[in-house]
């Protein structure tokens, strides 16, 4: 059996976020989508699942955290290449997000990131394959 991640996400409006995330060319899954969740396809083994805060809420006994002004965690998806990352860098911020970083190049790796409607850190990154199989540069 293949791993797979489900990233749960706190979700002020579903139906803005689902929006969001359409924008920028994903696909909701209906069978795993109702009135308080909805399931965003990244890939054959990548979701993120969109809760309202209170479906959130069934899953932990902590207070949801405010990340419009804070960081809960940083969700990195790799692009085909440094163009892909721009164009769904572009697309984040079209459709409402915020940039929240200037484009990081470092040769070997090209990266962009944003914060969606809720303020959830996305980053978006390309790797040379060669670089990625050599492993980190040494310092």
């Amino acid at each position: 059996m293949t791993t797979s991640i489900f990233v749960n996400l706190p979700v002020s409006d579903l139906e803005a976020s689902k929006a969001f995330y359409t924008a920028l060319g994903y696909e909701i899954n209906p069978n795993f989508t109702d009135d308080t969740a909805a399931c965003v396809v990244f890939s054959d083994t990548i979701y993120a699942m969109l809760l309202t805060h209170d479906k959130f809420s069934e899953f932990t006994k902590h207070p949801i955290a405010d990340t419009k002004n804070s960081t809960a965690a940083i969700v990195a998806l790799s692009a085909e290449s440094r163009e892909a990352v721009d164009e769904l860098a572009n697309k984040a911020l079209e459709a409402g997000g915020t940039e929240t970083y200037e484009a990081q190049d470092l040769g070997f790796m090209y990266s962009r990131a944003f914060r969606d409607l809720d303020g959830h850190h996305w980053e978006i990154l390309w790797m040379d394959d060669a670089a990625a199989q050599a492993g980190p540069p040494e310092h």
